[in-house]
């Protein structure tokens, strides 16, 4: 019990059993261990009957939601596997906090996997393609062996900090350190404000469990819905689609069919029609000089994705 308790907090010692035995099914055996800890966490949002619901912690719901999937999309996404911009190394680990605790692991583990989901995209090789079942790509393929370790070769320029491997092996530690923040406000606000209606356990199961999963489950979208539904901008070698609504529960991160055409922009909604929160952010912190080096959309690109439909699915000029 000790050892699978351990393995939770130090994915080295995950990595290293997997890697020491064959694992059934070359790899696509569910690791239980970590299959458990991810059902209790929804199962916990059903706490929500014994904690009640108040205005603030609803409000904290959201803001823990949207600074967060900022974190993932503009940083994880954005910055980590695609280096679409440059900023500091304190604020390149202070971000990379804030992404670890939306509980999607590490910024190494989720820059390998989306590069590899890149070079293989829809293809035999890509960690999550559609074809091999919706639950697969949507939830399944991170919760197999063949998927729980870091390829650290994808991830070579990142591997210099020391902060950010020490984060990648034990990203679960922050998870639980901003849960009990989360329960620590509750509990603040309800003892000095008695009219804000709150309490320490309403605060974990809103500004935790219940904006977790949802952020969790908004972000997976992109794997799965976003290959499946959608418009076909731009005649790319994938199945990547525009899917406004999966933009609009991820930040901009739903115009999937841009992004891969082009990868190497930190804007995603190419065109003023196309909202793109991510990138307005990123927007406000170049204007405050703590990115910088953004890199736009180039012309040629912008030109094409305004031309008339194809068979391949593209949209005409006059909009999606």
């Amino acid at each position: 019990m000790f050892a699978v308790f351990a393995r939770w907090f130090d994915n080295a010692r995950s990595e290293a059993l997997i890697g020491a035995a064959e694992s059934p099914g070359g790899g696509e055996r569910l690791d239980w261990s970590r299959f458990a800890p991810f059902l209790l966490l929804h199962a916990a949002c059903l706490a929500v009957i014994w904690v009640g619901v108040s205005p603030v912690a609803v409000a904290v719901c959201a803001g823990s939601y949207l600074l967060r999937m900022f974190a993932i999309t503009a940083f994880y996404h954005r910055y980590f596997s695609h280096r679409t911009f440059r900023t500091s190394r304190p604020m390149q680990f202070v971000f990379a906090l804030l992404g670890a605790s939306a509980t999607q692991r590490g910024p190494l583990w989720w820059a390998a996997h989306h590069r590899q989901h890149h070079r293989h995209a829809d293809r035999p090789g890509d960690p999550h393609r559609p074809a091999d079942g919706f639950l697969h790509a949507h939830v399944g393929w991170f919760l197999k062996d063949r998927n729980f370790a870091t390829d650290r070769a994808r991830v070579r320029d990142w591997l210099k900090f020391p902060e950010l491997v020490w984060l990648d092996r034990f990203d679960v530690l922050v998870p639980v350190v901003y849960a009990a923040g989360m329960f620590a406000l509750g509990a603040w606000l309800g003892a000095r404000y008695p009219g804000l209606d709150t309490s320490g356990g309403q605060m974990l199961v809103w500004g935790y469990f219940v904006s977790t999963v949802l952020l969790t489950h908004a972000t997976l979208l992109v794997n799965s819905v976003a290959h499946l539904w959608g418009a076909r901008r731009f005649a790319t070698a994938d199945d990547s689609r525009n899917n406004p609504l999966v933009a609009l529960l991820t930040l901009g991160e739903g115009w999937h069919n841009n992004h891969h055409r082009y990868p190497g922009s930190a804007r995603q909604g190419f065109y003023w029609w196309q909202p793109d929160p991510s990138w307005w952010g990123l927007r406000l912190l170049a204007a405050a000089g703590l990115v910088w080096d953004l890199r736009g959309v180039p012309a040629p690109v912008l030109a094409e994705g305004r031309g008339r439909a194809t068979e391949a699915g593209r949209w005409t000029e006059a909009g999606e």
